[in-house]
C-alpha cells in the first residue's frame, strides 16, 4: 500500500511561483518569410524586467526569439518558439535563459493583435506556453542550473510578459 501511495506522489505535478518577465520588443517583428519549415519571424528583446519571490533584476538588451508558425486549423495558427535572453539580477548575478513552446492563436484574435487601435486582447482567448530552462555560473543562483519551468504567456503592448512556474 505504501508503494502505491508513494508512486501517487511521484505522479502529481507540483509547482510554485517563480517569478513573471516582461519582455521588452521594439521595432517590431523581422518576417523572414514562408520556408519550406513554415512561416519564420525574428523579435529582438530590446530590455525588460522579471520579479518574484526569489528572483527580481533586469532583462538586457539583445536577445530574442526566433518563432516559426503555421496553420492549426481553418481559424487558428498554431507557433513554435526558440528564445533566449540573458538576465540580471539585483544584485549583479547574470543569468541564462532558453525556451521553447507553442502558441495557438485563433484568426479573430490575431487580426485584433495586427490592430494598432485594438484594446488589449484576454489572454483566455489564445494559448502561449513555454518552457524555460536557466544557466548560471552565480553560486547564490546555482539553484536554478537544476529546475525546470513553465510559463502561461500574454500578449502586452511593450512585448510579451510569462508568469513562470519551478516544476517542483
Amino acid at each position: 500500500m505504501r508503494e502505491d501511495a508513494a508512486e501517487k506522489r511521484r505522479s502529481v505535478l507540483q509547482s510554485t511561483q517563480l517569478c513573471t518577465v516582461e519582455f521588452e520588443v521594439s521595432g517590431g517583428l523581422i518576417g523572414i518569410g514562408a520556408t519550406p519549415f513554415g512561416d519564420r519571424r525574428l523579435g529582438f528583446i530590446t530590455g525588460g524586467r522579471f520579479f518574484g519571490p526569489r528572483l527580481q533584476g533586469d532583462v538586457l538588451p539583445g536577445g530574442g526569439n526566433w518563432s516559426h508558425g503555421g496553420r492549426l486549423s481553418a481559424d487558428a495558427a498554431v507557433g513554435t518558439f526558440d528564445a533566449r535572453s540573458v538576465w540580471r539580477t539585483h544584485d549583479g548575478a547574470l543569468i541564462q535563459l532558453s525556451y521553447t513552446g507553442r502558441s495557438v492563436v485563433p484568426d479573430a484574435v490575431r487580426a485584433l493583435f495586427a490592430d494598432p487601435a485594438a484594446p488589449p486582447v484576454d489572454p483566455s482567448r489564445y494559448y502561449l506556453r513555454i518552457a524555460p530552462v536557466f544557466e548560471t555560473s552565480s553560486e547564490t543562483y546555482g539553484w536554478l542550473n537544476g529546475i525546470l519551468a513553465v510559463g502561461v504567456g500574454e500578449r502586452t503592448d511593450f512585448g510579451v510578459r510569462h508568469v513562470i512556474h519551478e516544476i517542483l
